[in-house]
């Protein structure tokens, strides 16, 4: 059957087409979920490697939609051949779709280009994507009414959509990863161009020859879904100097511990996070001015600090009879539980009859809960984001003291007073607008450099006299030193962090640069 000229009348599809109609139908779903997944891996895959998933995600995401824009344009100037070039355009979708982790993930780690190259890849792919729909549509005009057309198509696209954006946090990423879920849905992508060369083979001028390319195409995605493991071991090997010895994608973050000789490192989205050779210098701080200084204290909170390794700092109290670590992400603690290795660095912390664990945002929970703690360790990556930024803010840190107790103290990891000094003391003015009786202290910890904490009380504090036993760093002497600031990190004027204005990302972000140029 030839195509249909410019003009003709369409024909409604009759009974006997019902099945057609479901498969075609069906192809626009699987092309709209493809459509979103290779969105969704550029987005994820910028917030793993370059931070600031809002700024990552909003770029990312209005790049797409305007090159999906693009190609709807360019579908005008296709006039002949439309079955065909869906084809190929099916092809080619498949192809860099399916690819684009691989391509970025080894961009990362070869070269300067990445951010040049995401671009570019997202460009491409969103052009190609804007294509595939207007297309189909003036192929499947003969066979429908064009009212009964353009809501089909629209309505199967935006389902694709929908199950598209649940598939990828439930099922894509913890269970695939970037690089193999991306390949798998590039083989969607080939399975749609497959099928289309016999629904519309009789506008085919070869129908051979593009079944012959789709079947190439077939075969090198399902040579990457195989070699997805090594790609990904790779593009690891080239970003971290030391051997790779775990890695893990889940729907939060990019976990990778790392082993050079009796050093073990745990890597979350390429940040450093600790080194075994050092990490007591920064737990032990973390966890003891405050605590030691409770008296009789029995239930303690932990907000993030999934690894386990403030838990382990706080079993050395015996009269805590509960220790609550809320962590966002499942993975993280399941494998610093379980995982021989990672449960020996918290000497298996996470596995004591006194520890509750569980996997939830903190702010939801905590506005949830209402038990009151003797103390709390907040133990969160560093404000590089705004939805990091959001708990280190007025409202959150109000909700923390909260559930302190009258005679509790709660600690705040709070970045370098060195390498980001506004930053440190903008998290120190955040706690004393939310009502907390503050003090800020230091230690220099060699993996990170100078690193700072700040405790916040609900009345007068002194540095304890007496510490647990078993401490390699710590002891009163160097407790009491640790809240005196030379000049280099003397207090500088900041601005208290607020939820509608979270000027702490902004004062990380300028001074995070800074040291990096």
């Amino acid at each position: 059957m030839p195509e249909a000229e410019s003009g003709a009348e369409p024909r409604p599809y009759s009974m006997q087409s019902r099945p057609m109609a479901a498969v075609l139908f069906l192809s626009v779903f699987l092309i709209a979920a493809c459509g979103l997944v290779y969105e969704l891996v550029a987005g994820a895959l910028a917030s793993y490697l370059l931070g600031d998933s809002v700024l990552q995600f909003s770029t990312v995401i209005g790049s797409y939609l305007f090159a999906m824009g693009v190609g709807s344009w360019l579908s005008r100037f296709i006039d002949r051949g439309l079955v065909a070039k869906f084809i190929t355009i099916e092809l080619m979708v498949g192809l860099l779709g399916g690819f684009s982790s691989t391509l970025l993930f080894l961009a990362f780690a070869y070269t300067q280009a990445f951010r040049l190259l995401l671009y570019l890849v997202v460009v491409v792919i969103g052009i190609l994507v804007g294509l595939e729909i207007p297309l189909l549509m003036r192929i499947l005009r003969e066979r429908f009414q064009f009212k009964e057309l353009v809501a089909n198509v629209l309505t199967f696209d935006y389902l694709g959509a929908l199950v598209a954006s649940l598939l990828f946090p439930l099922l894509l990423v913890p269970k695939l990863g970037l690089v193999r879920g991306a390949i798998l849905f590039g083989l969607i992508n080939a399975a749609v161009a497959l099928w289309s060369t016999w629904l519309f083979r009789e506008q085919l001028a070869s129908p051979l020859l593009q079944r012959a390319a789709c079947a190439v195409v077939v075969v090198v995605l399902c040579v990457g879904v195989g070699f997805g493991a090594v790609i990904t071991d790779t593009a690891d090997s080239a970003l971290y100097a030391d051997e790779v010895i775990f890695a893990r994608t889940t729907p939060y973050q990019r976990m990778v511990v790392t082993k050079w000789k009796q050093d073990y490192r745990l890597y979350l989205n390429s940040h450093l996070q600790f080194s075994s050779r050092d990490e007591y210098r920064y737990h032990e701080p973390l966890v003891h001015p405050g605590l030691a200084s409770v008296t009789a204290p029995r239930q303690v909170l932990v907000l993030g600090g999934g690894d386990g390794m403030a838990v382990r700092e706080i079993l050395k109290y015996p009269g805590v009879e509960q220790i609550t670590l809320v962590d966002l992400d499942p993975e993280m603690t399941r494998e610093f539980r379980k995982h021989p290795l990672l449960s020996a660095l918290n000497s298996g912390s996470l596995n004591s009859k006194k520890v509750r664990v569980i996997n939830a945002d903190a702010f939801p929970w905590l506005e949830r809960n209402d038990t009151l703690y003797d103390f709390i360790v907040v133990d969160f990556p560093d404000p590089n984001n705004y939805s990091l930024g959001k708990l280190y803010t007025t409202a959150f840190y109000r909700l923390l003291r909260r559930h302190l107790a009258e005679h509790g103290a709660a600690v705040v990891q709070s970045t370098s007073p060195m390498f980001a000094r506004q930053s440190f003391w903008c998290i120190n003015e955040t706690m004393k607008q939310a009502g907390f009786r503050t003090y800020p202290y230091h230690v220099y910890v060699p993996s990170f450099g100078e690193w700072g904490y700040v405790l916040g009380t609900n009345g007068d504090w002194q540095p304890p006299k007496q510490l647990p036993g078993g401490l390699k760093f710590l002891t009163p002497g160097n407790v009491a030193q640790m809240f005196d600031f030379p000049p280099d990190l003397a207090p500088v004027p900041a601005e208290a962090n607020r939820l509608s204005d979270q000027t702490l990302v902004r004062y990380y972000d300028r001074e995070w640069r800074e040291i990096v140029r």
